[in-house]
């Protein structure tokens, strides 16, 4: 289990644990040491002269407070490497979940990455700060003290020794006997955590469905399956506690029997075997805590194992000599690209020449927010190439393509935070004025000004105390704050009421100005900027030109703008 925590770390932190774990094998070995002095102490006060043992008991007790001191120092390490490790994880995984391809982020993976960044992250760091010391102790210190038992009386170090291979076969054995049913039980976990995350947002569904007072049988059926296997998970581990014990107890009974034995026949002092005993019995303690610690052993090993499937995962990968684009060109050259199996886009091959605006159409499924989140780079084609400026984006470093490229989306997050620092993350080092300009740009002026606290006003987390159109106003301010040469809009006014997309467009056509831009649309107000459209369907390409040139030939296209038409889809 440390090797995975050491590559979990990450080479950056292995040597701080590395040394925490040599202090706390120090401290365990000089704990069975000082119980050995036992053997002296008390071999002296049965001997002729028990004055002889005030000698041992002093260094009895300096070997006691040399280990408290060890104790309290690796303990105090544990601690703060443990604090240092907590904060530096939690920086590595968030570091590496923005780096992992957009399609690895899926619906599914909510409950299993929300469970892993709270608990499932602090649990698997409390084992160098709580559970790697007492580890370490009930390995090291039997050990110790059964060398020490085998330079006092070979016959009973060895039945001690004996018991070793018995008390490690049970561990795997019970370690493996519970791997599955932890297993089962982490996953129901995590399906009930995502159950419980979607009975809060379907609750405007549930209501309206006069549901409100009923069962969420989802949530319910989830909830009695996490029980199910968490009592299985209890009950397997009831063998493996009763077998450790057993062999502990049944090792102490061999040595009081072997001890009587062999002191009846005069091989060996009763003082002797009397100290022998109290280190056998000083075993037995640390040996069967580790049927306590077993559990929460076994639960971080869990989420260490999860969170090194995350962090093994490989990102997208980066060009080792990037290509800075100079021009503002886009080309998809027979590109294809599949997901969950599935063909998305198609054999796709398109130019937009620097300065003109796209228009991409067509059915739902068709590949049209593929087509951008590829030019962003959310996903690698599986064949063919992009290109931007003329160069492979692959061939591009990630902080030099997103510095490109402006991307407003349909569905607009925004962070918890007030409106400015939400539109200054565009551009950190903008001016007031900058920031100012570009939300008059975007119409966000109205906005600001009907709100109780203006700028400083916090829009919650996502944005949920503004609505959609105005979440999408601060979408916009952003994207123009960012001022990048390319821009990509994905359907941005839909489902906006008249007013929100009348706004809207203006600053969308304020964002548009001198750029190279591909917009995903369905608005015919929005189509009809664009210089050429496309008709996408199945990721290919079906119909191609101006808005004109498709209306005469009477294609799709045509069909698809004589449905756009029709009152409420204008």
């Amino acid at each position: 289990m440390i090797r995975m925590l050491l590559r979990v770390l990450g080479h950056e932190y292995a040597q701080p644990v590395r040394r925490t774990v040599a202090l706390m094998t120090t401290t365990a070995i000089v704990e069975g040491l000082s119980y050995t002095l036992l053997v002296p102490v008390l071999r002296a006060l049965f001997g002729s002269t028990p004055v002889d043992a005030r000698a041992w008991l002093v260094a009895f007790g300096t070997a006691v407070a040399v280990y408290a001191v060890l104790r309290y120092i690796s303990d105090l390490s544990g601690f703060r490497v443990g604090t240092t490790l907590l904060r530096g994880m939690y920086h590595r995984l968030g570091d590496h979940l923005a780096r992992l391809p957009l399609g690895w982020h899926s619906a599914g993976r909510v409950g299993e990455v929300s469970v892993l960044a709270s608990r499932g992250v602090l649990e698997a760091m409390s084992v160098i700060a709580h559970l790697l010391a007492p580890f370490i102790s009930a390995a090291v210190t039997p050990l110790t003290i059964v060398v020490v038992m085998l330079a006092f009386n070979w016959h009973m170090g060895l039945a001690a020794l004996a018991a070793a291979p018995i008390v490690a076969a049970i561990q795997i054995w019970a370690g493996r006997s519970m791997a599955a049913n932890d297993a089962e039980s982490a996953e129901r976990g995590h399906e009930a955590t995502g159950r419980v995350i979607e009975y809060l947002q379907a609750q405007p569904v549930l209501r309206a469905g006069r549901r409100t007072v009923e069962r969420f049988r989802l949530l319910d059926d989830s909830l009695r399956e996490l029980q199910r296997a968490s009592r299985r998970s209890t009950l397997s581990a009831l063998p493996g506690v009763l077998g450790l014990t057993l062999t502990v107890q049944t090792m102490f009974t061999v040595l009081l029997i072997l001890g009587t034995y062999l002191a009846l026949g005069g091989k060996v002092g009763a003082a002797e075997i009397l100290a022998i005993l109290v280190l056998a019995a000083r075993c037995a303690d640390p040996l069967l805590s580790l049927a306590d610690m077993s559990g929460n052993l076994r639960g971080a090993r869990s989420e260490l194992t999860r969170l090194d499937t995350v962090l093994s995962t490989e990102p997208l990968p980066e060009a080792r000599e990037p290509i800075q684009p100079v021009h503002r060109d886009l080309e998809f050259e027979s590109v294809a690209f599949r997901q969950d199996g599935r063909t998305v886009i198609d054999n796709l091959s398109l130019t937009v020449p620097a300065g003109q605006r796209l228009a991409v159409v067509g059915p739902s499924g068709a590949g049209k927010s593929t087509l951008l989140q590829l030019l962003a780079r959310f996903y690698d084609v599986d064949e063919g190439v992009v290109r931007v400026g003329g160069v492979d984006v692959r061939a591009i470093s990630t902080e030099v393509l997103m510095a490109q490229i402006a991307i407003v989306f349909q569905k607009v997050y925004l962070f918890d935070g007030t409106i400015e620092e939400n539109i200054r993350l565009g551009r950190p080092d903008a001016s007031e004025a900058e920031v100012r300009a570009a939300a008059t740009a975007a119409q966000l002026d109205e906005v600001i000004e009907r709100l109780p606290g203006g700028w400083a006003t916090n829009v919650g987390e996502g944005g949920a105390l503004l609505s959609g159109g105005e979440r999408q106003r601060v979408s916009i301010a952003r994207a123009l704050l960012k001022n990048a040469p390319i821009v990509l809009l994905d359907e941005v006014t839909s489902a906006l009421d008249p007013v929100n997309e009348a706004a809207i467009h203006e600053g969308v056509e304020h964002l548009m100005t001198g750029r190279t831009v591909v917009m995903v649309a369905h608005r015919m107000r929005t189509i009809r900027r664009a210089d050429r459209v496309v008709f996408l369907d199945g990721g290919r390409i079906v119909e191609e030109g101006s808005h004109d040139e498709l209306l005469r030939h009477g294609g799709r296209y045509a069909d698809f703008w004589e449905v756009s038409m029709t009152p409420g889809n204008r």
